[in-house]
């Protein structure tokens, strides 16, 4: 039987439509767990802030889960409703059935059913790597919902060399079938903590040994004889949905909201090894600019919003409230709430 890590001293209950929260830490009363239903399961993640506070939702990035914000968000207003769920497949959310794929337009259809239960109308979203790719396609189907946009280490998009396409595609899908052959096979593999701790440090040089820890509160199950990784090895298979430089840039334009870009000096960037990513790279971040949104370079890694939130967290603070956005209404306060 799995039991999750936490450090939780009791867990109180509250059901609000179709979403709950529990109390984490009786030393912490404004951080809740955040439960919902879905229709393969359930989507878990973590709550700060009133309940009626500005909302603002926090989109972790890929392997990652919803405690990639535990040490930024406490440094941002505490006024603020801050709600960061682990993804589908990630941390202690439900994976998806047999036989589905993981893409950026499944997680864009996860976050709308997130939204439609907190009742929210209106909102900004905080997105690391792949949460902010997430939140560039969530912005440009849904531009009347979403008012500004923090893009962390993440450029909105992940375009695909079209002449790779029928390549990449094909890879997925062979990847999957293979996955299904193997997997009554294979037993699951299970480590000690330090072992564990030791791999994901090893597939994540840009960690500090301390974010680590924290990525494992929800990335790890206790079982008989140790520990499993709690994430569904099927996000380390290829993504069979892909969008062009043309396409992304048309969804681009349709983005509505005001649009923060942090890139890291060392972070996503450094991990392109082909010149063609980078250009595709450049393209977003000029069309942002066309837009008037802003782009800025900081020091640190892929993880610097987790390994040293104070590089970031005035910044993201600065551009949000700036805002101040006329179409803000008391009823839209109202409906930001569990």
């Amino acid at each position: 039987m799995e039991k999750h890590f936490n450090n939780a001293n009791f867990e109180r209950s509250q059901t609000l439509d179709d979403s709950s929260y529990h109390e984490t830490s009786s030393n912490c009363p404004s951080v809740s767990e955040f439960n919902m239903p879905v229709p393969w399961g359930e989507i878990r993640g973590k709550v700060w802030g009133p309940d009626h506070g500005r909302p603002i939702l926090c989109l972790h990035g890929w392997a990652d889960n919803c405690g990639t914000f535990n040490t930024l968000i406490p440094l941002l207003p505490k006024e603020w409703k801050c709600v960061a769920v682990d993804m589908a497949g990630h941390g202690l959310s439900s994976h998806r059935p047999p036989g589905v794929f993981y893409s950026f337009p499944a997680y864009v259809a996860d976050i709308r059913r997130v939204i439609g239960a907190l009742q929210w109308k209106r909102f900004s979203i905080i997105g690391h790597s792949m949460g902010g790719n997430v939140a560039g396609i969530f912005s440009a189907l849904y531009p009347e919902m979403v008012d500004s946009v923090v893009l962390l280490d993440s450029y909105g998009f992940l375009p695909t060399d079209t002449k790779e396409l029928h390549t990449v595609i094909r890879q997925g899908f062979e990847g999957m079938l293979e996955f299904e052959k193997k997997k009554d096979e294979k037993k699951e593999k299970v480590y000690t903590y330090e072992n564990a701790l030791m791999r994901l440090l090893a597939a994540n040089p840009s960690l500090s040994e301390q974010s680590a820890h924290i990525l494992l509160e929800r990335g790890l199950a206790q079982v008989e004889g140790g520990v499993v990784f709690t994430r569904d090895f099927r996000i380390n298979l290829k993504n069979v949905v892909r969008v062009s430089l043309e396409q992304s840039l048309e969804l681009q334009s349709r983005i509505q909201a005001r649009v923060l870009v942090v890139l890291a000096e060392e972070g996503f960037e450094k991990m392109f090894s082909e010149p063609q990513q980078k250009t595709f790279t450049s393209t977003l971040l000029q069309g942002y600019k066309d837009q008037s949104g802003m782009v800025v370079n900081v020091p640190g890694d892929h993880h610097v919003h987790l390994n040293t939130p104070e590089t970031v967290a005035q910044l993201i603070t600065d551009f949000l409230q700036k805002e101040a956005p006329s179409h803000s209404t008391a009823e839209d306060t109202q409906a930001a709430k569990l």
